[in-house]
């Protein structure tokens, strides 16, 4: 920041007071406290440069999405520099550990790693030759293969048929990387099956949002997989009660509670889902989602959270059009 010319740190201007405050904001080491200080030495003005050219920072500090000022302003303010109290360490250290995001993490992991073996059969049997195979598994991508497969499944496509139309399209000798094309193969096969009429299975999602991982695979992971999901929609229905009791503004879009019966089971089910993915991107407005994401995995499972929330306002005549409105203005963000 610069006053007449003159340019200081953002520790350095503590205390000062300057007509026009000019602040350069990058993510790699900014944390909110420098960022407030920042924007509070301006008597007329303050104003904000936010620098979104990575070409500086090295690979591993390299963000995977598009980089926009909005994306590097919100990174500033969640990068805390004030030191914490022991309480409150240990309060933030129990929250971490035992969040939707801590838990989906692992139930991803572990996932992964369990059906790797299925998967590697399911190829094997689509006509996979050994070198073509050997490929696909010692891919950065097959990781990611794997997901997109579970995602598909969990969704009632089996994932046996996607994978053998994937390989019987053939032109795979002309693709660069072999498990990237597969895994695109399988989402497009996947999108456009669900574009048809025909009915499928139930959907398989834990807390409404993770898919699940099903199918043969080691006996110490199923239980690991099946303990990770009890914990994680125990965790979303503990939010929901927590939420409740407290009167949370997120809540009102889901409008009153119905009285025991199938359409209450239907409420829960939505509000617990939309807690989960609440806890797990850390959304802490009113709005019951949040602002649209720039993430693409995120943005899968607000789509899927939109769908649902609006399923319930339409289903139910006991909302009220104060709240039905605000539902909306939130889904069209």
């Amino acid at each position: 920041m610069g006053n007449l010319g003159y340019a200081v740190t953002a520790h350095r201007a503590q205390g000062s007071t300057v007509d026009t405050a000019h602040a350069i904001v990058h993510s790699s080491s900014m944390t909110r406290e420098t960022f407030y200080v920042s924007m509070t030495r301006g008597r007329e003005s303050n104003i904000a440069y936010v620098a979104t050219d990575e070409a500086h920072l090295e690979r591993h500090q390299q963000t995977e999405t598009e980089v926009t000022a909005r994306t590097v302003l919100y990174g500033v303010l969640q990068h805390e520099g004030a030191e914490k109290s022991t309480h409150e360490t240990i309060s933030a250290e129990q929250h971490a550990w035992t969040s939707i995001r801590h838990l989906a993490d692992q139930y991803e992991t572990i996932a992964q790693e369990a059906q790797a073996e299925r998967v590697t059969d399911l190829l094997t049997r689509a006509g996979l030759d050994r070198a073509q195979l050997d490929e696909v598994i010692a891919s950065e991508s097959f990781g990611s293969l794997i997901a997109e497969l579970r995602r598909a499944e969990a969704n009632g496509h089996p994932s046996d048929q996607l994978i053998s139309r994937a390989v019987v399209a053939g032109g795979l000798d002309q693709e660069p990387e072999l498990a990237t094309a597969l895994r695109n193969r399988v989402s497009r096969l996947a999108d456009a099956r669900s574009g048809g009429t025909r009915r499928r299975g139930r959907k398989r999602l834990v807390a409404g949002l993770i898919p699940e991982a099903t199918g043969p695979m080691p006996a110490d992971m199923g239980r690991a997989l099946t303990e990770l999901k009890e914990a994680i929609e125990a965790r979303a229905r503990a939010l929901v009660a927590t939420a409740i009791a407290e009167d949370q503004p997120w809540t009102r879009a889901l409008g009153s509670q119905p009285p025991a019966s199938r359409r209450q089971e239907a409420w829960r089910a939505v509000a617990a889902m939309i807690a989960a993915y609440r806890d797990r991107y850390g959304v802490t407005g009113p709005h019951p989602l949040g602002n649209m994401p720039v993430a693409h995995l995120q943005r899968l499972d607000r789509e899927r959270a939109v769908v649902a929330l609006r399923d319930l306002q339409n289903s139910s005549s006991a909302y009220t059009t104060s709240a039905s409105t605000a539902s909306r203005d939130v889904i069209d963000l």
